[in-house]
């Protein structure tokens, strides 16, 4: 129990509970009242809660449609009950399964809008565009966009740094990108886990070339790939994307000549 809840009391307690389910002040109140006298109408809520009886009217039809009181009529009076304590619970998974399915049909629509979002683009030929990304979740997502390579990935990439930067991730990017049929091509600095690495080459479609000698070393890893080069800096946790062709045609030269005079290990 962390300490602010220690302070609370336990009606406090109850309350902080309810409000993180969803019920307003005025609904804590009720539903509360309800499940100390058991069973009530509206008026003797209203007294008990000191809440303006219209407004408590609304609040049981508001608990009523949350399924976690119930209604029945006797005469010409209604009398009101709160249901088992775990309808709670049902109520909490209704809204989640609710939410999802929001998110997956705005998900829907979004990718049905995105040619229109697209077509909004200022998207010149012959200029530039770059992409910032900052922080663990922003560098999550420039990796992502490296999944969509339609050829080989040449990389510069130390495996001890990147590993550092994004605990946990690598081995099962490696995997998926593995997957997709997505070869890769990296120069890598001598060190234990780029060597530890570089016995899964086969398994992980890439091929890795070491630097001559472990004095050169480098943090970054840059990916070349399509008409694009992901730049990470872990020091610094964050990454870019530059979409040009002439200059990821001069990264890719640069890598050849580089990878041409590289022993195969």
């Amino acid at each position: 129990m962390n300490k602010k809840m220690s302070k609370q009391n336990p009606q406090q307690l109850l309350e902080s509970a309810l409000e993180d389910v969803g019920l307003s002040a005025k609904e804590q109140k009720v539903y509360l009242e309800l499940l100390k006298i058991g069973t009530g109408k509206a008026g003797g809520l209203a007294k008990k809660t000191e809440l303006n009886r219209t407004s408590v009217y609304d609040i049981l039809e508001s608990l009523g449609r949350k399924g976690i009181i119930s209604s029945y009529r006797k005469g010409s009076q209604t009398y009101f009950s709160a249901t088992d304590p775990h309808r709670l619970l049902s109520y909490l998974e209704q809204e989640k399964a609710d939410k999802v399915a929001s998110i997956e049909a705005n998900k829907l629509r979004l990718e049905a809008l995105l040619p229109q979002f697209i077509s909004l683009q200022d998207i010149s030929p012959n200029r530039p565009k770059v992409q910032f990304f900052e922080g663990e979740k922003g560098i999550l997502e420039a990796y992502e966009d490296t999944l969509t390579s339609r050829g080989p990935i040449l990389a510069y990439a130390n495996v001890a740094t990147m590993h550092e930067g994004l605990p946990n991730f690598f081995p099962q990017y490696y995997k998926r990108r593995a997957a997709k049929k997505i070869f890769i091509r990296a120069i890598c600095p001598r060190n234990e886990l780029t060597q530890e690495r570089y016995k899964h080459d086969q398994e992980e479609l890439r091929e890795i070339r070491f630097l001559p000698n472990a004095e050169l070393t480098f943090s970054p890893e840059v990916n070349i790939y399509n008409n694009k080069m992901l730049i990470a800096s872990w020091k610094e946790k964050m990454a870019i994307i530059i979409e040009s062709k002439e200059l990821a045609d001069l990264q890719k030269l640069t890598f050849e000549l580089v990878w041409h005079f590289l022993p195969r290990t």
